[in-house]
């Protein structure tokens, strides 16, 4: 028992311990805020792997609309509803059909 007191009462232990709180909880940079600049950085690494096939992705189909005649003319059929002077063009649209209610009191289903 005199050990643990004497072991308690050392001023390098508790000057340890101190620091150690001090540094784990109430530094500005402390667990909680690296746990979370780590979550942020996982965060930014998928957004930048994102935006970099797009990038790509875009700079391929930028080169395939200024080199192929007929993929440009599909893009803009396909994006800006363009047509040539003699065809007709049709947008279809597809719509979701009505959610049924059901009345909780009864039972019944309504339209």
């Amino acid at each position: 028992m005199t050990r643990i007191l004497d072991l308690i009462r050392n001023k390098y232990l508790i000057a340890f311990v101190a620091f150690l709180t001090w540094m784990l909880f109430f530094d500005r940079n402390d667990l909680i805020s690296q746990y979370e600049y780590r979550s942020q950085l996982i965060k930014l690494e998928a957004e930048k792997e994102f935006y970099t096939l797009e990038s790509a992705k875009a700079v391929k189909d930028l080169n395939e609309l200024t080199t192929d005649q007929s993929k440009l003319e599909k893009f803009a059929r396909e994006k800006y509803l363009m047509k040539k002077e003699n065809e007709d063009v049709f947008v279809i649209i597809e719509v979701a059909p009505p959610k049924k209610e059901k009345n909780s009191f009864l039972g019944i289903e309504l339209n």
